[in-house]
Formats: C-alpha cells, structure tokens, sequence
C-alpha cells in the first residue's frame, strides 16, 4: 500500500466482495495477539504506510481461523471507519506492538481546512516539529 488513499480503494473493493463475511472487512495475520480482550475493548489497528503511522482503524474482534491446509491464523474485524491520523515515523515491523494512550498518533480533526493526505509526511513531520500544526 503506497497511500492512504489506496488502502481505502482496496478495502472500498473487499467491501464489494464481501457478501460471504456478511459485509464485515477483515484483515489477516499470522499470529494472534496476546492481549485480545484489551484490543477488542477499544483498541485499534494502526496503518504504516511508507514509513509513517497514516490510519487506525477500530478492531471489532478477533477471531482465530484455520485454512484450508490446516494452518491457524488470526483474522481481525475491523470497522469500516479509516480514521486519519497525525503521521507519525514509524519503521515498518512485523508482529503486535501495544501503545499506552499517550503514546498514540493523535486523530486529525476535519473541521479544519487542510487535507492532510495530501501533505507529505515528511514536510508534516517538519511542521509538528516546528509546532506549526
């Protein structure tokens, strides 16, 4: 995924596929989190799309799958709300991380008038550092 604008097509089509999940979006991982009931409480998935925090979504629930060659899987409902965040560098990882509140990008209020996702990353990081946003 190379924008946020992608992530939102490619799950905007997963919606349209998604008859058989009922209409529930989905996204897939290997391993199953530790600390599910508190991801399900209120947590959310954070999307790192070239090198910066972009986008959370809601995670729904967790469920834990098995594949048709008998591999089990981590299957996580999210919420069809992307939500837009303040970016953040973040280097890519494999795995959970788990941010205590403070820790997390802040959500990007729309009632302003600037379109952050058309703004860089990088010229946005320059403009927090200089306290400007």
């Amino acid at each position: 995924i190379g924008s946020l604008r992608e992530l939102r097509q490619r799950q905007s089509d997963r919606l349209s596929k998604s008859v058989k999940s009922g209409g529930k979006l989905y996204t897939y991982t290997r391993n199953m989190p530790k600390r599910v009931n508190e991801l399900t409480e209120g947590g959310s998935i954070y999307w790192v799309i070239k090198r910066f925090i972009r986008a959370r979504q809601k995670i729904i629930s967790i469920e834990k799958k098995t594949n048709e060659e008998g591999r089990v899987f981590c299957a996580i409902n999210l919420d069809w709300e992307l939500i837009p965040v303040i970016p953040r560098r973040q280097k890519s990882f494999q795995g959970w991380r788990y941010y205590k509140d403070e820790e997390t990008p802040g959500d990007i209020d729309h009632s302003g008038s600037i379109d952050f996702e058309d703004i860089p990353p990088d010229m946005i990081q320059d403009l927090r550092e200089l306290c400007l946003i």
